[in-house]
């Protein structure tokens, strides 16, 4: 087979189940691409002749390692305003009822969003978009959620879709209309929810703006009953389901999402032992975001020894958001998700691969490396993975990104020779 482009000279990070850490391949290792996908990966002395007869081109990785392009599978990157004076407050001892109560919290960021424009939300999400790709992100989901109403929520999502034309990276959407309950509807939760399910969502959904839906179970939100209704009328129109679960208290959510054979339950710092045998059983991904449990100084830290001896599958993200996750850094995310929550540096870079592309049901497009699986790679210019990891505030590693093998300008190569 005659392939597009040929990278030669790399140490390869498979994230594929090879038994060897990272499922690594190392020695000169090599990975051609045909029509935008992995045709094959391997190392040098497996080719079939010089490099220069197998591809039209070939690309000198220079010893570098490779990785599946990183999958942000949690982010609320389009928004409006922001939320420093919340930041401040709490580091004062304010409380999340003091800081609602001086206008703050996720209400605050409703109104910033509502009076915003299409065209000032994508003028804002932008450069937080081009700080996930300097990090090596090729996928993305965003959510909604910071409108609570039809014209706001949609505008969201459409804005989201044009950051996928813009950039070279794949956008995967999420309804989020049940982030809280709209000011609107304030004392009238289920009023609320018949709206977003008679309404709402199948509107964005017949508009092709949806993806996935979204919803948190918490008690300072939904409950799992007024959730159930939001997930049967998603599934009714064809769209999978996720949830933010169990973060402030056991509310039940994770079970309640997986009760649903949802995609992910997210947060989780109060996961209850019910609820991660339901995702156990389910297959539902554990998507932890310790940018939020840092922001917060949340004293309570997500069960990842319970998590992993059940195998449960957990993904990381950044939760990119204005309230309590403000960072775009998906490196210093696998770091906190090491430090804080016990991980391994193994499971945190699959964290951002293998299992984020499972909590979006990507996982037999992205986030391995394997024939197959889209050309969606990162480069990175370290001597092995775990400096993915281990570095605090050094600046991005990354020498290349690479979508459907399409390298994207500009390169910076690993220095060796």
């Amino acid at each position: 087979m005659r392939f597009d482009r040929l990278l030669v000279n790399a140490r390869i990070a498979t994230m594929t189940a090879t038994g060897r850490p990272w499922g690594a391949l190392e020695d000169m290792a090599c990975l051609g691409i045909a029509d935008g996908r992995i045709a094959w990966a391997g190392v040098a002395a497996e080719l079939d002749g010089p490099p220069e007869r197998r591809a039209r081109e070939v690309v000198d990785c220079r010893g570098g390692w490779l990785t599946p392009g990183l999958v942000d599978c949690h982010t609320h990157l389009v928004f409006a305003g922001n939320r420093a004076r919340d930041f401040a407050m709490r580091l004062e001892g304010a409380d999340r009822a003091a800081i609602l109560a001086a206008g703050g919290g996720i209400p605050s960021t409703v109104r910033a969003t509502r009076a915003a424009s299409g065209a000032e939300l994508l003028a804002s999400a932008l450069p937080r978009l081009d700080e996930l790709l300097a990090e090596g992100v090729t996928t993305v989901e965003i959510k909604s959620g910071y409108g609570l109403e039809r014209a706001t929520e949609l505008r969201q999502l459409r804005v989201a879709r044009r950051l996928g034309e813009l950039r070279p990276v794949r956008v995967v959407t999420s309804y989020l209309g049940m982030h809280g309950l709209a000011p609107e509807y304030a004392g009238r939760a289920d009023a609320y929810v018949d709206l977003v399910c008679e309404e709402l969502l199948p509107e964005a959904v017949a508009q092709g703006l949806v993806d996935a839906v979204d919803g948190a179970i918490e008690r300072v939100a939904f409950n799992a009953a007024q959730m159930a209704r939001v997930f049967r009328k998603a599934q009714q129109l064809g769209r999978p389901v996720k949830a933010h679960a169990d973060q402030y208290a056991d509310a039940g959510g994770a079970a309640a999402v997986a009760g649903f054979r949802g995609l992910s339950a997210d947060h989780l710092e109060c996961v209850s032992a019910a609820g991660i045998a339901a995702m156990a059983e389910a297959g539902t991904v554990a998507t932890l975001l310790p940018g939020a449990n840092y922001t917060l100084r949340d004293p309570h830290k997500p069960p990842v020894d319970k998590l992993r001896e059940a195998g449960v599958a957990m993904a990381l993200a950044t939760n990119c958001n204005p309230g309590s996750s403000p960072t775009t850094s998906p490196l210093l995310m696998m770091n906190m998700a090491c430090s804080l929550f016990g991980m391994t540096a193994g499971e945190a870079l699959a964290g951002f691969t293998v299992n984020a592309a499972k909590a979006l049901g990507l996982q037999d497009e992205i986030g391995t490396i394997a024939p197959g699986r889209r050309a969606d790679l990162a480069l990175w210019d370290v001597d092995e993975p775990a400096e993915l990891a281990y570095w605090l505030g050094r600046g991005s590693p990354l020498a290349q990104l690479f979508r459907n093998g399409t390298p994207l300008a500009p390169a910076r190569w690993p220095r060796r020779s």
